[in-house]
């Protein structure tokens, strides 16, 4: 199931805008001269009573005299990424919904501000032109068929392979929304553990899988409590390794990967319940940086750990008050089943953790506190290493991927104390919960790994977010890729 860039990339010239039939004018704070089809423009923003500094906060959209349709949006030069990524989602999404076969990308102003615009506005209509799984019925014999977009041409800006990082978050990107947007019944963890070791074969990453049978006898009772309530115990812990030439250091990715969340004994009501397919979103997430930094062969080592499971009801389903030991020998007394992701997690970061990786980051959809705190606009990060936070708040900054950083002090383990275990799973009481999940995680890291914990708050938001169009958005792959490049 890899996913790689299906747009051809075109280097185009001034001849080609007059052919184009729908093309994006990204432009400069100040109005370029002889700009093509300027007269359109004119018309257009007389009769809406708008002026060219308009196009600072909305897109225009307007029809050429050559039967085209062009959209035309002005970038300031100390935009964020998030808000240039925005405007040009908003912007490219008139021309995308006509669902063109080739879209035109026009950039104006100083060389910069031309080089930047080019490359934002690429990958925002790349990955929004991404086809994504869906499961309506064909279209009537009279209906035509939507066509993807097969060529994307460049203007105004051309070296050598300045796409090449953008394609990569393309594929990386689509990915993970594939994924978490595939119906459970067709992503049960067997049929994930299919789609991903035919991954493993396309992309040359080496695999090895933990099987209940296997982790039972490891000891990783964590992880076994939540998958033996599943009929078949089909639960896995995947590692695949990523080894590309002149690799100087390892770094590992852990993901969440919770097919399915009914919550356990303690059931989810139907409201929250639904859509907890999507709780696999840090394993997918997972996949997409290892999918990235592979199409774009990055010179690190990668062990990528998924956890895969799902969280049912049966009679081994484990329980409140039931206490379990973990693979590094810590017992924890359960206190809430639908915590499962912090406990499938726990055997998981403890097996990547003593492959002694440089650093590690995991990404899960894990606490509904995270949502509380931050919305759906930005996801939390917590950690062991004050400074890998700052550089992980930075790369967010960089590429529109927003994360906040959150306390981790270690006087929020009081309040996870036990009377009968090492620890507690959870608080009945809620409150800081997701600082909560992070100190429980951090009891089954070993070697003082240097660690990051994304809590994926908000890897679904109505109507897209930054860049990308869709309600999934496919939210850390950008960010994880350019800290990795960053470190």
């Amino acid at each position: 199931m890899s996913v790689s860039l299906k747009q051809n990339l075109i280097i185009a010239d001034e001849k080609s805008l007059v052919g184009s039939t729908h093309l994006l004018f990204v432009l400069p704070a100040t109005r370029p001269k002889n700009l093509p089809f300027s007269e359109a423009l004119d018309a257009k923003l007389k009769r809406t009573n708008k002026k060219y500094s308009d196009l600072l906060k909305t897109a225009l959209i307007t029809d050429l005299p050559n039967g085209a349709v062009a959209s035309w949006i002005v970038l300031d030069k100390e935009l964020s990424a998030f808000k240039r990524h925005t405007s040009l989602r908003k912007a490219v999404k008139p021309l995308l919904d006509e669902h063109p076969s080739t879209l035109t990308i026009a950039v104006y102003g100083v060389d910069a501000v031309r080089q930047q615009a080019a490359k934002d506005a690429f990958y925002v209509a790349a990955v929004n032109a991404a086809e994504l799984p869906e499961r309506k019925g064909k279209p009537a014999k009279d209906e035509p068929k939507a066509q993807p977009l097969k060529t994307i041409q460049i203007f105004g800006w051309s070296e050598d392979d300045p796409y090449l990082d953008a394609q990569a978050l393309v594929a990386g990107n689509t990915l993970t929304r594939t994924l978490t947007m595939t119906p459970p019944n067709e992503l049960t963890p067997t049929l994930y553990l299919g789609k991903i070791k035919k991954m493993a074969k396309t992309q040359g990453w080496k695999t090895e899988v933990f099987d209940m049978k296997k982790l039972k006898k490891m000891g990783a009772g964590a992880f076994v409590a939540v998958g033996q309530g599943s009929d078949p115990q089909d639960a896995v812990i995947v590692r695949l390794t990523y080894v590309p030439k002149k690799a100087t250091q390892t770094m590992a990715l852990v993901g969440k990967g919770i097919c399915f969340d009914t919550g356990g004994h303690n059931l989810k009501p139907a409201k929250y319940m639904h859509g907890m397919h999507e709780d696999m979103n840090g394993s997918a997430v997972a996949l997409g940086v290892l999918t990235a930094v592979t199409e774009a062969k990055l010179p690190i080592k990668i062990d990528c750990w998924l956890a895969i499971a799902q969280n049912h009801i049966g009679p081994l389903a484990y329980k409140q008050n039931d206490v379990v030991t973990a693979l590094n020998g810590t017992t924890i007394e359960i206190v809430h089943t639908d915590a499962e992701g912090r406990m499938v997690l726990a055997d998981t970061l403890t097996l990547a953790s003593r492959e002694k990786p440089a650093f590690m980051i995991d990404f899960a959809t894990l606490t509904g506190s995270m949502v509380s705190a931050l919305g759906d606009r930005y996801s939390g990060v917590l950690g062991n290493k004050p400074e890998l936070l700052c550089k992980a708040v930075g790369a967010g900054l960089k590429v529109g991927e927003r994360v906040c950083a959150f306390p981790f002090d270690d006087d929020y383990d009081e309040d996870l104390e036990s009377s009968i275990a090492d620890i507690k799973q959870c608080t009945l009481e809620g409150g800081a919960d997701h600082v909560h999940a992070t100190r429980f995680l951090s009891k089954f890291i070993e070697n003082d790994t240097p660690w990051v914990h994304v809590d994926l708050s908000s890897y679904n938001r109505k109507g897209g977010l930054g860049a990308v169009a869709s309600d999934v958005n496919g939210f850390g792959v950008a960010l994880t890729y350019t800290l990795i490049k960053s470190l």
